[in-house]
């Protein structure tokens, strides 16, 4: 049976009611991957705009929480929101303090860093209280921002766009010139994968400069949940020393209630471009300045009309910048390029060069009948990313795999190196040289990573409860000193330590390490420490190498005494064959041996056999003739151990044959007078009987015996 026609109406009322009921909290509910962090919050919770906000106590574990008190004032209208009633603050020292945001890769994101100093001064323990902080603001290895608070009532922004070419996000604060650094709250807002695309985002991000609202019915911000983004534009009804002044005469603003068509390119939020300022008298002029300025920057102006005329109306205009003619755009005619009214139309710059002070103005052309018109604009100032040092994903795995506090945020080089880290200081890349995590309590195996640090030097991992074994370092090629004792570390002393060109110094005592030390380690004569391992020792072929060395340096002193021994014993013997005693005494008969020299064909007792080329040669091929006879001839001649000797060579018809020569020979082989030349020996070659004596070099016995004197 069907319902009632009042009864159905009345259903179908109530379930309107109740999705109309429903409508506001979708409308508030924030976009997934929203991150709003309450820096010195206690608690979690979500604001009046429908933002959930997170406090950073699990975030980062340094730096201290300040509460501001309830009766601190502040000229801005967000002043009043939780998160700018704490702060977080930190030393005025040489480090870095950091929070580290998971992003998603390759993902464009806008992130926010806010700064409300209010009474702080006043309620810290500062002792210059009339000194205001300033700092520096960095995104991982890159200066962001310069802080510097010269109002304690004003809240002070910081904005980018950032494409994430890694799986974090690092905001720093560092460098503090005065005062102490101090943060109150931080944004991050993924955006539309089409929003703010430039051709350099890999190389640079974008520094927020100004973001204005036109035409404001106050001084409030728009932002969360009219910017699904949460982007905040700024009312220009905001007053302050140097920013929108110079205002031409005539302007005006001007509103609307339609909607307006703003879903193409970087879509401004509709109740941003249903308000704006039109130059009732011709222009609209303003004066900025542009923080981060002079530089090159990304600059648009967008524009709706939402203002009623009468057709043929029209509205054509020009920007006009000082100086820059270059900018000068063709005529913007807003009706005609949207195309049609209440329509985004966004012209502007990707990339422009801009001055600090920024003065601009649009003019309506000749032709036109109403004045320019502007509902908003956004100036990003391009800052190049330093890419900091090569060796941060390696470190930041490092740290990882640690727990605790060694997970420090940012580059671990710069601006400053992380507590446990130097780094090398001139270059335009840092590499770390040394890590020191001495008696951090670390647990599990020493992190594989370490080998991928070429330029590291020192390791300290000693005092730790390290397990496991010493991994690979081979490719650590740089490494000198390596601290790993007090730990449980187990497994053989790796050989590749012996191979490291730069080791001086290796501390392994006091683990569970077992087997053999190798013994290029040992004999490399670097500073060893392995006590304190039981199973660990010297190996036995170690031992054996020992043996072989001490063995070899063993004979060599043998071999060398007995070398010392011989030489006594021929200077002996060569004292006691002295020539005055041979001539007295005669030798002993001696059976030579025969040599395979072709003179040794005659068998002698004690003559020495000669080589017809030896003679040859000591007698310069017989040519220093000094005598002659009935014999032969007698030749002088030199041996190669210095001795002179005397050579005799007979004529043809001297010797009857070889067995007179060979008798001849034997008799003067046992003949010894010391009034006798000394026979030396013979040669028998060639058909030639040579005689071999002592060189006499004072004149024959027929000039002695024969002496010639002359009165």
């Amino acid at each position: 049976m069907a319902a009632p026609p009042t009864a159905a109406r009345l259903g179908l009322l109530i379930l309107v009611l109740l999705l109309l009921g429903f409508f506001p909290a979708v409308s508030l509910a924030q976009m997934p991957g929203f991150l709003s962090i309450d820096c010195g919050g206690a608690a979690n919770y979500t604001d009046s705009l429908g933002l959930q906000w997170t406090s950073d106590a699990g975030l980062i574990d340094s730096g201290t929480p300040f509460s501001i008190p309830q009766s601190s004032s502040s000229s801005s209208p967000q002043s009043s929101s939780a998160q700018y009633s704490t702060l977080r603050y930190f030393p005025a020292d040489g480090n870095k303090y950091c929070y580290t945001l998971k992003v998603t890769t390759r993902t464009r994101y806008l992130l926010r860093a806010s700064f409300l100093y209010a009474d702080f001064l006043l309620n810290s323990s500062s002792s210059d209280e009339s000194v205001f902080p300033e700092f520096d603001l960095y995104l991982g290895a890159t200066r962001w921002s310069t802080i510097v608070i010269y109002d304690d009532t004003r809240i002070l922004t910081r904005e980018s766009i950032v494409l994430a070419a890694s799986d974090s996000l690092s905001v720093c604060l560092s460098n503090a010139t005065t005062g102490q650094p101090f943060i109150s709250a931080l944004e991050l807002r993924p955006l539309n994968g089409s929003l703010y695309r430039t051709a350099d985002e890999s190389t640079s991000f974008l520094a927020l400069a100004a973001r204005i609202n036109f035409g404001a019915p106050s001084a409030a911000p728009v932002r969360f949940p009219d910017d699904p983004y949460d982007r905040i534009w700024e009312s220009d009804l905001v007053r302050r020393a140097n920013y929108l002044v110079d205002a031409a005469p005539g302007t005006t603003n001007v509103s609307t209630a339609n909607p307006i068509a703003v879903a193409t390119n970087e879509r401004p939020p509709e109740k941003v471009m249903q308000t704006a300022v039109v130059g009732s008298l011709g222009e609209l002029t303003y004066r900025i300045n542009l923080n981060g300025f002079p530089g090159n920057g990304w600059a648009f102006s967008y524009f709706a009309e939402i203002e009623e005329f009468v057709a043929p109306e029209t509205r054509k205009f020009k920007l006009y910048i000082p100086g820059l003619p270059e900018v000068s755009k063709p005529t913007v005619d807003v009706a005609e390029n949207a195309p049609g009214k209440y329509r985004l139309y966004q012209p502007g710059f990707f990339n422009v060069s801009l001055p600090f002070v920024l003065s601009f103005a649009f003019r309506k052309t000749n032709d036109s009948d109403r004045g320019p018109i502007l509902n908003a604009f956004e100036i990003y100032k391009y800052v190049p990313i330093d890419p900091g040092s090569p060796d941060a994903p390696i470190m930041h795995a490092l740290a990882s795999s640690f727990a605790g506090g060694h997970v420090q945020g940012g580059d671990p080089c710069l601006p400053s190196p992380w507590s446990w880290v130097q780094c090398t200081a001139s270059q335009p890349q840092p590499r770390v040289v040394s890590i020191d995590l001495s008696g951090k309590n670390l647990t599990g195996s020493i992190p594989p990573e370490l080998a991928a640090l070429p330029c590291l030097a020192q390791i300290r991992l000693d005092n730790n409860m390290l397990t496991g074994p010493i991994p690979d370092l081979s490719a650590a090629s740089n490494l000198s000193i390596i601290h790993l004792e007090n730990n449980q570390l187990t497994g053989r002393v790796p050989s590749y330590l012996s191979t490291l060109p730069k080791l001086t110094e290796l501390y392994l005592q006091n683990n569970k390490l077992s087997g053999d030390i190798p013994g290029a380690l040992i004999s490399r004569g670097i500073i060893l420490n392995y006590s304190g391992n039981m199973h660990l020792q010297a190996g036995k072929q170690e031992k054996r190498h020992l043996i072989i060395i001490l063995s070899a340096l063993l004979g060599v002193s043998l071999l060398f005494a007995v070398s010392i021994c011989c030489c006594v014993l021929t200077r002996k013997n060569i004292k006691k064959n002295s020539p005055e005693d041979n001539l007295t005494k005669p030798l002993p008969a001696q059976k030579l041996q025969k040599s395979s020299a072709p003179s040794c064909e005659i068998s002698t007792e004690t003559a020495h056999p000669f080589r017809l080329c030896d003679l040859e040669e000591a007698t310069k091929n017989f040519a220093n003739r000094i005598g002659s006879g009935g014999f032969g001839i007698v030749y002088y001649g030199k041996l190669p151990d210095g001795r002179e000797i005397a050579v005799k060579v007979p004529t043809n018809d001297s010797y009857q044959g070889k067995k007179q020569f060979t008798n001849e020979v034997s008799l003067l082989s046992r003949i010894h007078h010391r009034n006798l030349v000394a026979f030396l020996g013979y040669c028998h070659e060639d058909g030639k009987n040579i005689l071999v004596y002592e060189f006499m070099m004072n004149g024959t016995l027929k000039e002695h015996l024969h002496v010639i004197k002359f009165f």
